[in-house]
């Protein structure tokens, strides 16, 4: 039987503006991610049997029909019956090391591994383009995870357009084990105290071209400079997230303070926290500052960097 082992990174988000409320429910966005070093491994294993089993080393990740990864490989199965027929199912093992719903998107980049996965198992030979495709219909983050780098995301997120990789700035992520933020919260709670604001005419492209306000920060990355990257981060949802998660603000409000440390915010919906430093050994004595700060067995601190790449076999 065969078998691929694949690497499946996290993501933050460097940026993130909400411009405006779409026709489908979901919001117009603006947004900047980034793939970071810090991934869980997924392994696809052929099975004779037409059939999908998962598995996962962590207790909070379920292994039925809720999980992602399960639903990619149901959405493959379904999309080439004659391929599911002829190699037979699949066993996905997931061995987590991204944190669970951190708003890393863990769940997403497990589904892109295993679309990947299959393409390769079940010889497709299908583009990155038509793996995206697919995987939008998954959730918005997970056509991004199969291309990882640097991009820019609009639409609900799932329209991507790359930017220049950015290699080796390191980062510390910090996040309360059992606390979460609702992402589908955060964005309704969003719209309560600001819709106000939105954009009214989503049909006029001038118009939503100039209400986002990403061009700053898009200049500092194309220098790849790290100081100026760190003081353009932007995130919307923080006017919500952090008065109703005082771990949260607390976490933003260390960083801020701890020498070395570029730059700050909240990534995505939350509740991680990440902080911009200029080096591997200033981003371990700042994990150091933080743990030593709040010695709470709660919290996780990680160090990683930035990546150029998504899914890749290992």
């Amino acid at each position: 039987m065969r078998s691929y082992t694949l690497n499946a990174p996290a993501k933050i988000n460097l940026y993130l503006e909400i411009i405006s409320q779409r026709s489908d429910g979901y919001h117009e966005l603006a947004m900047i991610l980034q793939s970071i070093a810090l991934a869980d491994q997924i392994n696809i294993h052929s099975l004779s049997a037409e059939t999908i089993r998962v598995h996962c080393n962590h207790p909070q990740v379920p292994t039925d029909k809720s999980n992602l990864a399960y639903q990619a490989a149901e959405l493959m199965a379904r999309q080439f019956p004659e391929a599911f027929a002829k190699y037979g199912g699949v066993e996905i093992t997931i061995n987590k090391h991204i944190p669970v719903a951190a708003g890393l998107a863990g769940g997403s980049t497990n589904a892109a591994a295993v679309l990947v996965g299959i393409d390769l198992l079940w010889n497709l030979g299908l583009t990155q383009l038509e793996l995206e495709e697919l995987g939008a219909t998954l959730g918005s983050d997970v056509p991004f995870c199969i291309a990882g780098g640097t991009v820019i995301a609009t639409g609900r997120g799932e329209q991507l357009s790359p930017l220049p990789g950015l290699d080796d700035i390191y980062i510390v992520l910090a996040k309360y084990r059992s606390l979460e933020v609702s992402t589908a919260w955060a964005y309704k709670t969003y719209r309560q105290q600001f819709g106000s604001s939105y954009l009214r005419d989503n049909d006029n492209l001038a118009a939503r071209a100039a209400a986002v306000h990403s061009g700053e920060i898009v200049k500092a990355i194309l220098e790849k400079d790290a100081g100026q990257i760190a003081e353009k981060l932007h995130n919307d949802l923080e006017r919500v997230v952090l008065p109703n998660y005082p771990q949260v603000l607390q976490l933003r409000e260390l960083f801020a303070t701890v020498e070395g440390v570029l730059g700050t915010m909240m990534s995505g919906s939350g509740p991680t926290v990440f902080a911009l430093v200029a080096s591997e050994q200033q981003a371990q004595t700042v994990k150091q500052q933080v743990r030593e700060t709040i010695p709470d067995e709660d919290l996780e601190l990680f160090v990683t960097r930035t990546i150029t790449h998504g899914i890749q076999l290992v």
